[in-house]
């Protein structure tokens, strides 16, 4: 259905990305950046996600010539704080405890950058609304190990879906990549095209 004469990467390590990426069905390459988030100083959590993104794209832009590279960053906002990915068990049941019976956002920078050095981001917002957490299901889903490499310390495309009571906006960009919207810019800058049969 849809073609690109551009030689694509990703540059995330997020399998779940990749999985996202993949539903595109055009071929594309994974390069990791190696970059320090939290050096990214911003006024806005949009601009700080969207630094991000950025910093990892430009990253990968200068390892991989000619080709155009799509990067992402997904934070979790709530009451206008940032719950980073949880380092320990204690700062993962802080997290889901503060997340219970309320809503957050949780917002996706996409960062584009072509191979002419033309750089296009845009940031996606949904907000994502929690069930009255039990003590008992908190600490049964952090002891899962689950939370730890997730912004915001849940997966919703995991069991930390059982965590959720509804979303507002796109799901895919909870899991981290708003491909609909990704779609249309790739499809407004050129890079991807329908494939005539």
């Amino acid at each position: 259905m849809l073609k690109t004469n551009h030689k694509l990467v990703l540059a995330s390590a997020s399998p779940r990305r990749k999985e996202l990426l993949n539903m595109l069905a055009l071929p594309f390459e994974v390069l990791t950046s190696e970059v320090e988030e939290t050096s990214v100083q911003a006024h806005t959590m949009q601009d700080y996600v969207k630094g991000v993104a950025l910093l990892k794209t430009r990253d990968v832009a200068k390892k991989a010539a000619n080709a155009t590279i799509i990067g992402a960053d997904t934070i979790v906002v709530y009451n206008q704080e940032l719950l980073h990915k949880p380092k320990t068990r204690e700062e993962a049941i802080s997290h889901l405890l503060r997340l219970s019976n309320n809503k957050h956002s949780v917002m996706t920078a996409v960062a584009i950058i072509e191979p002419n050095g033309k750089e296009t981001t845009f940031v996606e917002e949904t907000t994502v609304v929690f069930h009255r957490l039990s003590q008992e299901l908190i600490e049964a889903y952090v002891d899962s190990g689950d939370p730890f490499d997730k912004a915001g310390g849940y997966g919703i495309q995991t069991i930390g879906t059982l965590l959720v009571k509804r979303i507002e906006g796109d799901y895919n960009n909870v899991v981290g990549l708003p491909l609909a919207t990704l779609f249309s810019q790739l499809v407004d800058l050129q890079i991807v095209q329908f494939a005539k049969e």
